[in-house]
Protein backbone atom coordinates (compact mmCIF):
# COMPACT_ATOMS: atom_id res chain seq x y z
CA UNK A 1 0.00 0.00 0.00
CA UNK A 2 1.28 3.55 -1.15
CA UNK A 3 1.49 6.22 1.96
CA UNK A 4 -1.47 7.94 0.53
CA UNK A 5 -3.20 4.55 0.72
CA UNK A 6 -1.99 4.60 4.76
CA UNK A 7 -3.96 8.37 5.04
CA UNK A 8 -6.97 6.89 3.35
CA UNK A 9 -7.30 3.76 5.21
CA UNK A 10 -6.93 5.83 8.25
CA UNK A 11 -9.19 8.32 7.12
CA UNK A 12 -11.80 6.28 6.25
CA UNK A 13 -11.80 4.27 9.96
CA UNK A 14 -12.45 7.94 11.18
CA UNK A 15 -15.63 9.16 9.04
CA UNK A 16 -16.88 5.88 7.03
CA UNK A 17 -16.25 5.62 3.19
CA UNK A 18 -15.55 7.61 0.36
CA UNK A 19 -17.60 8.48 -2.92
CA UNK A 20 -15.35 7.41 -5.84
CA UNK A 21 -15.54 10.94 -6.37
CA UNK A 22 -13.67 12.13 -3.06
CA UNK A 23 -11.20 8.69 -4.10
CA UNK A 24 -10.50 9.88 -6.90
CA UNK A 25 -9.87 13.68 -5.87
CA UNK A 26 -7.51 12.63 -3.18
CA UNK A 27 -5.51 10.13 -5.58
CA UNK A 28 -5.02 12.66 -8.48
CA UNK A 29 -4.45 16.06 -6.39
CA UNK A 30 -3.58 15.33 -2.63
CA UNK A 31 -1.28 17.87 -2.08
CA UNK A 32 1.67 15.82 -0.78
CA UNK A 33 0.79 12.70 -2.51
CA UNK A 34 -1.40 13.24 -5.03
CA UNK A 35 -0.84 11.98 -8.88
CA UNK A 36 -0.56 14.67 -10.39
CA UNK A 37 0.43 16.98 -7.96
CA UNK A 38 3.96 15.73 -8.01
CA UNK A 39 4.91 14.45 -11.05
CA UNK A 40 4.55 14.46 -15.14
CA UNK A 41 3.03 11.68 -16.03
CA UNK A 42 3.08 11.92 -19.80
CA UNK A 43 5.15 10.22 -22.49
CA UNK A 44 6.69 7.42 -23.16
CA UNK A 45 8.99 7.07 -20.07
CA UNK A 46 5.43 8.06 -18.13
CA UNK A 47 2.23 6.24 -17.66
CA UNK A 48 0.68 7.26 -20.39
CA UNK A 49 0.98 9.12 -24.24
CA UNK A 50 -1.74 11.87 -25.11
CA UNK A 51 -2.09 12.82 -28.88
CA UNK A 52 0.33 16.08 -28.22
CA UNK A 53 2.62 14.02 -27.51
CA UNK A 54 2.23 11.75 -30.54
CA UNK A 55 2.97 14.17 -33.04
CA UNK A 56 2.52 17.80 -33.53
CA UNK A 57 0.09 17.38 -36.44
CA UNK A 58 -2.65 17.12 -33.43
CA UNK A 59 -2.20 20.63 -32.19
CA UNK A 60 -1.02 22.60 -35.17
CA UNK A 61 -4.75 21.54 -36.63
CA UNK A 62 -6.42 22.63 -33.62
CA UNK A 63 -4.48 25.52 -33.54
CA UNK A 64 -5.18 26.70 -37.07
CA UNK A 65 -9.18 25.57 -36.48
CA UNK A 66 -9.21 28.20 -33.52
CA UNK A 67 -7.58 30.90 -35.80
CA UNK A 68 -10.03 30.30 -38.58
CA UNK A 69 -12.88 30.30 -36.22
CA UNK A 70 -11.44 33.77 -34.87
CA UNK A 71 -11.43 34.73 -38.88
CA UNK A 72 -15.02 33.56 -39.13
CA UNK A 73 -16.05 35.58 -36.00
CA UNK A 74 -14.64 38.88 -37.39
CA UNK A 75 -11.23 38.89 -35.38
CA UNK A 76 -11.32 40.26 -32.04
CA UNK A 77 -8.96 41.93 -29.93
CA UNK A 78 -8.21 40.88 -27.46
CA UNK A 79 -8.94 37.56 -26.66
CA UNK A 80 -7.85 34.53 -24.24
CA UNK A 81 -6.34 32.09 -25.93
CA UNK A 82 -7.14 29.04 -22.94
CA UNK A 83 -6.35 25.56 -22.13
CA UNK A 84 -7.69 23.41 -19.75
CA UNK A 85 -5.01 20.64 -17.78
CA UNK A 86 -2.07 21.54 -20.41
CA UNK A 87 -0.19 18.57 -19.55
CA UNK A 88 3.42 19.99 -20.69
CA UNK A 89 2.04 22.98 -22.70
CA UNK A 90 3.23 20.61 -25.91
CA UNK A 91 -0.55 21.10 -27.56
CA UNK A 92 -0.35 24.64 -26.96
CA UNK A 93 2.69 25.35 -28.02
CA UNK A 94 2.43 23.66 -31.37
CA UNK A 95 -0.91 25.39 -31.93
CA UNK A 96 0.84 28.62 -30.94
CA UNK A 97 3.58 27.84 -33.86
CA UNK A 98 1.16 26.72 -37.02
CA UNK A 99 -0.89 29.80 -36.52
CA UNK A 100 2.71 32.47 -36.50
CA UNK A 101 1.69 33.01 -40.14
CA UNK A 102 -2.43 33.92 -39.40
CA UNK A 103 -2.38 37.68 -39.50
CA UNK A 104 -3.16 39.52 -36.35
CA UNK A 105 -3.69 36.28 -34.60
CA UNK A 106 -1.42 36.55 -32.37
CA UNK A 107 -1.32 40.25 -31.23
CA UNK A 108 -5.03 39.67 -30.54
CA UNK A 109 -4.16 36.74 -27.67
CA UNK A 110 -2.84 36.34 -24.70
CA UNK A 111 -2.07 32.50 -23.55
CA UNK A 112 -3.90 31.21 -19.92
CA UNK A 113 -3.85 27.96 -18.78
CA UNK A 114 -6.35 26.23 -16.09
CA UNK A 115 -3.29 24.05 -14.27
CA UNK A 116 -3.17 23.22 -10.15
CA UNK A 117 -0.18 21.05 -10.46
CA UNK A 118 3.14 22.40 -9.61
CA UNK A 119 4.66 20.08 -10.83
CA UNK A 120 3.29 20.20 -14.64
CA UNK A 121 3.42 24.54 -14.11
CA UNK A 122 6.90 24.23 -14.50
CA UNK A 123 7.42 21.77 -17.23
CA UNK A 124 4.73 24.61 -19.10
CA UNK A 125 6.63 27.57 -18.19
CA UNK A 126 9.85 25.80 -20.13
CA UNK A 127 7.51 26.23 -23.37
CA UNK A 128 5.29 29.10 -23.15
CA UNK A 129 7.18 31.41 -20.41
CA UNK A 130 4.66 34.32 -21.37
CA UNK A 131 1.30 32.08 -20.28
CA UNK A 132 -0.95 33.00 -17.16
CA UNK A 133 -1.89 30.31 -15.04
CA UNK A 134 -5.23 29.85 -12.94
CA UNK A 135 -6.61 27.33 -10.70
CA UNK A 136 -10.56 27.34 -11.73
CA UNK A 137 -11.53 28.25 -15.35
CA UNK A 138 -13.93 31.11 -13.64
CA UNK A 139 -10.90 33.25 -13.10
CA UNK A 140 -10.52 33.42 -16.97
CA UNK A 141 -10.64 37.05 -18.45
CA UNK A 142 -14.34 38.50 -19.81
CA UNK A 143 -13.29 38.62 -23.02
CA UNK A 144 -13.81 36.50 -26.11
CA UNK A 145 -12.38 32.86 -25.55
CA UNK A 146 -10.79 30.41 -27.40
CA UNK A 147 -10.86 26.77 -25.59
CA UNK A 148 -8.87 23.71 -25.85
CA UNK A 149 -10.47 20.67 -23.43
CA UNK A 150 -7.79 17.59 -24.60
CA UNK A 151 -8.37 14.92 -22.12
CA UNK A 152 -9.27 17.29 -19.24
CA UNK A 153 -12.90 16.14 -18.49
CA UNK A 154 -11.61 12.43 -18.14
CA UNK A 155 -9.85 13.18 -15.01
CA UNK A 156 -12.78 14.85 -13.37
CA UNK A 157 -14.04 13.00 -10.14
CA UNK A 158 -17.08 10.65 -10.93
CA UNK A 159 -19.78 9.45 -8.71
CA UNK A 160 -20.93 6.02 -9.88
CA UNK A 161 -24.70 4.80 -8.70
CA UNK A 162 -26.06 1.55 -8.90
CA UNK A 163 -29.68 1.50 -10.03
CA UNK A 164 -31.98 -0.67 -7.27
CA UNK A 165 -35.53 -0.41 -8.05
CA UNK A 166 -36.56 3.14 -8.48
CA UNK A 167 -33.77 4.23 -6.42
CA UNK A 168 -29.86 3.63 -6.42
CA UNK A 169 -27.20 2.92 -4.49
CA UNK A 170 -23.69 4.70 -4.34
CA UNK A 171 -20.84 2.71 -5.07
CA UNK A 172 -18.74 3.76 -2.60
CA UNK A 173 -14.48 3.24 -0.96
CA UNK A 174 -14.14 1.00 2.29
CA UNK A 175 -12.00 -1.37 3.82
CA UNK A 176 -11.94 -4.84 4.34
CA UNK A 177 -9.48 -6.47 5.82
CA UNK A 178 -6.89 -3.90 5.96
CA UNK A 179 -7.19 -3.27 2.32
CA UNK A 180 -9.40 -0.80 0.51
CA UNK A 181 -12.42 -2.20 -1.00
CA UNK A 182 -15.05 -1.28 -2.72
CA UNK A 183 -18.97 -1.30 -1.45
CA UNK A 184 -22.33 0.01 -1.76
CA UNK A 185 -24.39 2.28 -0.18
CA UNK A 186 -28.29 1.82 0.94
CA UNK A 187 -30.70 2.10 -1.97
CA UNK A 188 -32.22 5.63 -2.10
CA UNK A 189 -34.53 7.86 -4.83
CA UNK A 190 -31.79 10.46 -5.99
CA UNK A 191 -33.18 13.57 -7.98
CA UNK A 192 -29.92 14.11 -9.84
CA UNK A 193 -30.73 10.63 -11.56
CA UNK A 194 -34.48 10.77 -12.14
CA UNK A 195 -33.73 11.13 -16.04
CA UNK A 196 -31.78 7.92 -15.83
CA UNK A 197 -35.08 5.66 -14.67
CA UNK A 198 -36.24 5.39 -17.99
CA UNK A 199 -32.84 4.18 -19.71
CA UNK A 200 -31.87 1.85 -16.80
CA UNK A 201 -32.75 -1.54 -15.02
CA UNK A 202 -31.72 -3.10 -11.91
CA UNK A 203 -28.14 -3.50 -11.43
CA UNK A 204 -27.25 -0.77 -14.36
CA UNK A 205 -24.34 1.41 -12.87
CA UNK A 206 -24.45 4.87 -14.62
CA UNK A 207 -21.41 7.61 -13.54
CA UNK A 208 -21.69 10.92 -12.73
CA UNK A 209 -18.90 14.17 -12.98
CA UNK A 210 -19.63 16.01 -10.37
CA UNK A 211 -17.33 19.25 -11.51
CA UNK A 212 -18.68 19.41 -15.23
CA UNK A 213 -21.64 20.96 -14.90
CA UNK A 214 -20.44 23.94 -13.57
CA UNK A 215 -17.15 23.91 -15.35
CA UNK A 216 -19.02 23.98 -18.41
CA UNK A 217 -21.70 26.42 -17.93
CA UNK A 218 -18.60 28.60 -17.17
CA UNK A 219 -17.30 28.18 -20.27
CA UNK A 220 -20.55 28.55 -22.12
CA UNK A 221 -21.56 31.47 -20.00
CA UNK A 222 -18.22 33.64 -21.71
CA UNK A 223 -18.46 32.18 -25.23
CA UNK A 224 -22.39 33.25 -25.44
CA UNK A 225 -21.04 36.56 -23.88
CA UNK A 226 -18.19 37.82 -25.56
CA UNK A 227 -17.64 35.05 -28.30
CA UNK A 228 -14.97 32.03 -28.71
CA UNK A 229 -15.80 28.64 -28.75
CA UNK A 230 -14.65 25.78 -26.94
CA UNK A 231 -13.33 22.65 -28.66
CA UNK A 232 -13.40 19.80 -26.52
CA UNK A 233 -11.69 16.60 -26.81
CA UNK A 234 -12.19 13.18 -24.94
CA UNK A 235 -12.92 9.59 -24.98
CA UNK A 236 -16.11 8.09 -24.42
CA UNK A 237 -19.74 8.40 -25.44
CA UNK A 238 -23.08 10.16 -25.91
CA UNK A 239 -24.21 9.07 -22.31
CA UNK A 240 -22.82 7.30 -19.27
CA UNK A 241 -23.61 3.95 -19.20
CA UNK A 242 -21.36 1.33 -17.06
CA UNK A 243 -18.19 1.28 -15.24
CA UNK A 244 -15.29 3.04 -16.85
CA UNK A 245 -13.40 4.02 -13.98
CA UNK A 246 -9.56 3.04 -14.81
CA UNK A 247 -6.27 3.36 -13.50
CA UNK A 248 -2.94 3.60 -15.78
CA UNK A 249 0.18 3.09 -14.20
CA UNK A 250 3.86 2.52 -16.75
CA UNK A 251 0.96 2.47 -19.47
CA UNK A 252 -0.89 -0.46 -18.29
CA UNK A 253 -4.04 -0.75 -16.59
CA UNK A 254 -4.07 -1.69 -12.83
CA UNK A 255 -6.86 -1.98 -10.23
CA UNK A 256 -7.82 1.41 -8.95
CA UNK A 257 -7.41 0.44 -5.78
CA UNK A 258 -3.96 -0.86 -5.30
CA UNK A 259 -1.70 2.18 -5.93
CA UNK A 260 -3.57 5.45 -4.57
CA UNK A 261 -1.60 8.46 -5.75
CA UNK A 262 0.87 5.93 -8.16
CA UNK A 263 -1.70 5.44 -10.91
CA UNK A 264 -3.63 7.92 -13.05
CA UNK A 265 -7.26 7.31 -12.55
CA UNK A 266 -9.82 8.84 -15.31
CA UNK A 267 -13.60 7.85 -16.52
CA UNK A 268 -15.26 8.46 -20.10
CA UNK A 269 -16.82 11.51 -20.28
CA UNK A 270 -20.12 11.97 -20.79
CA UNK A 271 -20.58 14.18 -23.56
CA UNK A 272 -24.63 14.21 -23.04
CA UNK A 273 -23.91 16.29 -19.64
CA UNK A 274 -21.71 18.55 -21.72
CA UNK A 275 -24.09 19.02 -23.91
CA UNK A 276 -26.62 19.83 -21.52
CA UNK A 277 -25.14 22.94 -19.60
CA UNK A 278 -23.89 24.48 -23.37
CA UNK A 279 -26.24 26.78 -22.84
CA UNK A 280 -26.66 30.09 -23.36
CA UNK A 281 -24.33 28.95 -26.15
CA UNK A 282 -25.24 25.93 -28.65
CA UNK A 283 -22.93 22.65 -28.92
CA UNK A 284 -21.77 21.07 -32.29
CA UNK A 285 -22.66 17.38 -33.07
CA UNK A 286 -20.62 14.72 -31.58
CA UNK A 287 -17.75 13.96 -34.21
CA UNK A 288 -14.85 10.76 -33.87
CA UNK A 289 -11.48 12.97 -33.73
CA UNK A 290 -10.67 10.71 -36.89
CA UNK A 291 -13.30 12.03 -39.39
CA UNK A 292 -12.98 15.46 -37.40
CA UNK A 293 -8.42 15.21 -38.05
CA UNK A 294 -9.02 14.15 -41.36
CA UNK A 295 -11.68 16.94 -41.75
CA UNK A 296 -8.58 19.83 -41.10
CA UNK A 297 -6.59 18.19 -43.71
CA UNK A 298 -4.16 15.64 -41.19
CA UNK A 299 -3.03 13.70 -44.10
CA UNK A 300 -2.19 16.26 -46.42
CA UNK A 301 0.12 17.12 -43.65
CA UNK A 302 1.22 14.15 -42.37
CA UNK A 303 2.02 13.62 -46.22
CA UNK A 304 4.20 17.05 -46.40
CA UNK A 305 6.00 15.95 -43.24
CA UNK A 306 6.73 12.06 -44.53
CA UNK A 307 8.61 13.83 -47.40
CA UNK A 308 11.33 15.07 -45.72
CA UNK A 309 11.67 11.69 -43.71
CA UNK A 310 12.91 8.36 -44.11
CA UNK A 311 13.73 4.95 -42.42
CA UNK A 312 12.33 4.66 -38.59
CA UNK A 313 11.65 8.35 -38.59
CA UNK A 314 9.12 7.78 -41.10
CA UNK A 315 7.71 4.29 -39.58
CA UNK A 316 6.92 6.12 -36.15
CA UNK A 317 5.42 9.19 -38.62
CA UNK A 318 3.03 7.26 -40.29
CA UNK A 319 1.91 4.68 -37.05
CA UNK A 320 1.40 8.28 -35.47
CA UNK A 321 -1.16 9.26 -38.31
CA UNK A 322 -2.81 6.29 -37.78
CA UNK A 323 -2.53 6.03 -34.01
CA UNK A 324 -4.69 9.59 -34.19
CA UNK A 325 -6.87 8.72 -37.02
CA UNK A 326 -7.64 5.01 -37.58
CA UNK A 327 -11.24 3.42 -35.91
CA UNK A 328 -9.48 0.78 -34.54
CA UNK A 329 -7.19 3.13 -32.34
CA UNK A 330 -7.89 6.74 -31.27
CA UNK A 331 -10.06 7.61 -33.99
CA UNK A 332 -13.36 6.49 -32.93
CA UNK A 333 -12.86 6.12 -29.18
CA UNK A 334 -12.06 9.68 -28.84
CA UNK A 335 -14.61 12.33 -29.32
CA UNK A 336 -14.82 16.02 -30.40
CA UNK A 337 -17.52 18.75 -28.96
CA UNK A 338 -17.40 22.20 -29.50
CA UNK A 339 -19.36 25.12 -27.96
CA UNK A 340 -19.69 28.01 -29.44
CA UNK A 341 -22.30 31.14 -30.16
CA UNK A 342 -25.89 31.33 -31.13
CA UNK A 343 -24.92 33.79 -33.83
CA UNK A 344 -21.41 31.76 -35.34
CA UNK A 345 -21.01 28.47 -36.62
CA UNK A 346 -19.17 25.74 -34.90
CA UNK A 347 -15.18 25.47 -35.82
CA UNK A 348 -13.93 24.14 -39.05
CA UNK A 349 -13.93 20.11 -38.76
CA UNK A 350 -17.57 19.68 -36.75
CA UNK A 351 -20.64 20.19 -37.97
CA UNK A 352 -23.86 22.07 -36.22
Amino acid sequence: MTALGDLLIARIARTGPLSVADYMAECLMHPDHGYYATRDPFGVAGDFTTAPEITQMFGELIGLSLAQTWMDQGQPSPITLAELGPGRGTLMADALRATKGVPGFHAALSVHLVETSPTLRQAQAKLLPDAIWHDHVETLPDAPLFLIANEFFDALPIRQFVRDGNGWREKVVGVTDGKLSFGLSAAAPLALLEDRLTDTKDGDLVEHCVGLPAITASISAKIAAFGGTALIIDYGDWQSQGDTLQALKAQAHVDPLTTPGDADLTAHVDFAAIAAHASPARFSRLTGQGVFLERLGITGRAQALAAKLSGDALTSHIAAHRRLTHPAEMGELFKVISIYPVTAQPPPGLEP
